[in-house]
């Protein structure tokens, strides 16, 4: 049994973050006002530099002209301090924004937050194994629980702003971690949720740095390429010869020696040396340099966590693998970045003369490549410790955000049960989601949930499903107590025929059954419980044999070992003779009332023991105004009273 202590965060979330943000919006209107001074008295000072040097040249008045200078002088400065201020601003708004999504995910007010990037930053992370594999869920679940996208469970845990920390989230959201993983990470965002400004620095500095995952990807290949120059050192030793020997002729020909022939022959060879390997030379400095506006700010997120202190192991973990001494990844990230003035001297217009007497390019490389030998073998390792931090800061942001939630106990001994207290949908605002006490399994039975249209039925399997996941992400949950073993969460609810691929709604339905029924048979004694959530199913075919069908494949899914919930208006399911030890029923309900202004109906959402014994589909047809009586059958009426 593996368990974590939950105590009671001491800060409203909302207020912390109203007040958070009221502030930040001040400082930023005050820089904002500071900057737009700096700029129009930078303004006013060009246009007086420009004039009193006017002034100077046309009088021919030296001082007048070195006053002018001293006022260009001013104006540099200005601009120096009008950029320092600008990025101040960056920095403050992204803080803005940071608490403005913080109030926007206690609201679920998905319009104002930013959808999830689709990223493929996946292959930046470690290879998965067969076995996380194989309880991944699919794309077809994650569809039906609202896992990723737009109004997702990943929009909720939407603190990670890189590319490789959003990849992280998602991937623990698709991949169930081991119970003694979620521990540790449980830990971790315990730890983190009370540390609102370390967080919000994560949140601001990824913010900052977002770089979209081609960057990402691009830096691991050049810093795990092969290191050209240090491999073909004859080329090395051959330019450093080369412009030793330039240098003697150089001195020879600048006291008096007539070797100018020379001098100009070896300046035609390193010309051709440039022409020829140079250009191989200039593309690998050049997908360095392509990259190193992020060489800093990688250096200054690397830092923060990896001098932050901690306790929770998997937090020292991570610092651990960001490195220690020399290797420490946030002052190899400054050294690069202390290399890139040598490789942006080769922008400059009088460059072409040095690069031919020294052959330039070949040094620099030579460095960026002692580099890469040195450091660029950490780099995919640091990358996946960033997207772990940030991932461990989603939840322990989800953890500050929802204090009434609780850590589940993941147990991996006794009886596969699902077993929770006040179970809610944690995608729906506090206000509107409404908790329920909730058993699935042991293995041999399943949870049958009954009731009319709007009651309920679909949101109850999603809350499932989505705490589930949740649990085995090491987040906390919607509820006040759950317990579950690890399980493999698939799902059949929102499916969808194609007519591009040919195939019908029920045709569509049956592949989806197929695929939960095979990954019940292929399930070995040590994988994960699989946990079904089955809606409606088997919609597309007539009655009779869709009560069948149904049976059978409910049948087969409880032989199997696998625990799971079947909501359904077909009251027959839980009749079936085969099925009758195995059933456990609940059902939702609803209150139809007729008054002045009309019908109307409430649910309240509350699950029940036993089978639901109202339908509404009819009382809603008369709710939104649609006929419910047959007017054929008032026209005989009509004709028998008047007869």
């Amino acid at each position: 049994m593996y368990t974590v202590c939950m105590e009671q965060q001491p800060s409203d979330p909302n207020s912390v973050y109203a007040d958070r943000l009221a502030r930040q919006e001040a400082v930023y209107a005050q820089e904002d006002a500071h900057s737009r001074r700096l700029g129009n008295a930078n303004l006013a000072l060009f246009f007086a530099a420009f004039g009193v040097v006017a002034i100077g040249a046309f009088r021919s008045d030296g001082l007048i002209a070195a006053l002018g200078g001293l006022l260009f002088g001013v104006f540099a400065a200005g601009l120096v301090l009008r950029n320092r201020t600008d990025r101040r601003l960056q920095s403050i708004a992204a803080r803005v924004a940071v608490n403005r999504s913080g109030l926007a995910r206690l609201r679920r007010d998905w319009k104002a937050l930013p959808d999830p990037v689709p990223t493929g930053t996946i292959s930046l992370l470690p290879p998965l194994s067969q076995a996380s594999i194989s309880s991944a869920i699919d794309s077809a679940t994650a569809a039906d629980l609202d896992l990723l996208g737009h109004a997702s469970l990943e929009q909720l845990l939407g603190t990670a702003n890189t590319a490789i920390g959003r990849a992280t989230v998602r991937r623990w959201i698709e991949m169930p971690a081991p119970p003694a993983v979620a521990l540790a990470r449980q830990t971790a965002a315990e730890e983190l949720a009370p540390q609102i400004d370390f967080r919000e620095e994560i949140a601001v500095r990824g913010r900052l740095l977002d770089l979209g995952e081609e960057r990402y990807a691009r830096f691991v290949a050049w810093s795990e390429g092969e290191p050209w120059l240090h491999i073909h050192r004859g080329w090395l030793w051959g330019v450093r010869l080369l412009v030793l020997g330039d240098l003697a002729l150089l001195v020879a020909w600048w006291v008096g020696y007539p070797v100018l022939w020379l001098l100009l022959g070896a300046a035609a060879v390193n010309l051709f040396i440039l022409q020829s390997v140079g250009r191989r030379v200039d593309d690998d400095i050049n997908r360095a340099a392509a990259q190193q506006g992020i060489f800093e700010a990688y250096a200054a997120l690397f830092e923060l966590f990896t001098t932050h202190p901690t306790a929770a192991p998997v937090l020292r973990a991570l610092q651990e693998r960001l490195g220690t001494g020399k290797l420490r990844a946030d002052i190899q990230m400054r050294r690069l970045a202390r290399l890139m003035p040598l490789v942006d001297i080769r922008r400059s217009i009088y460059f072409f003369p040095v690069e031919v007497a020294t052959l330039w390019s070949f040094h620099v490389l030579w460095l960026l490549e002692g580099w890469q030998r040195a450091a660029g073998v950490h780099v995919r390792t640091w990358l996946e410790a960033l997207g772990e931090a940030e991932a461990l800061a989603a939840l322990a942001a989800l953890r500050f955000e929802q204090p009434t939630w609780t850590f589940p106990e993941l147990s991996d001994t006794g009886d596969a049960c699902f077993m929770a207290t006040h179970l809610a949908h944690p995608l729906l605002p506090a206000e509107r989601a409404v908790g329920n006490d909730v058993t699935i399994g042991p293995p041999g039975t399943y949870l049958l949930v009954t009731g009319s249209n709007m009651s309920g039925k679909s949101t109850l399997l999603r809350a499932i499903g989505v705490n589930a996941v949740l649990a085995q992400m090491g987040a906390p949950v919607c509820a006040m107590h759950l317990t579950l073993p690890p399980v493999s969460v698939l799902s059949s609810m929102r499916v969808q025929d194609s007519l591009e691929a040919g195939v019908s709604f029920y045709m569509a339905e049956l592949r989806r059954l197929k695929t939960i029924v095979d990954r019940a048979d292929a399930r070995r004694l040590d994988d994960p419980v699989l946990l079904y959530l089955l809606d409606e199913i088997l919609l597309g075919t007539n009655t009779a044999e869709r009560q069948i069908a149904a049976q059978r494949i409910i049948c087969h899914l409880v032989d199997s070992g696998a625990i799971g919930a079947v909501s359904t208006h077909d009251l027959t399911l839980a009749e079936a003779p085969e099925l009758h030890s195995a059933v456990r029923r609940v059902y939702f309900t609803e209150h139809f009332v007729r008054t002045d202004a009309g019908p109307a109906m409430n649910f309240d959402y509350r699950l029940r023991p036993g089978l639901a014994v109202s339908t509404n589909a009819l009382k809603l047809m008369e709710i939104i105004g649609l006929p419910v009586e047959n007017p054929r059958t008032r026209a005989v009426s009509q004709h028998q009273s008047e007869g």
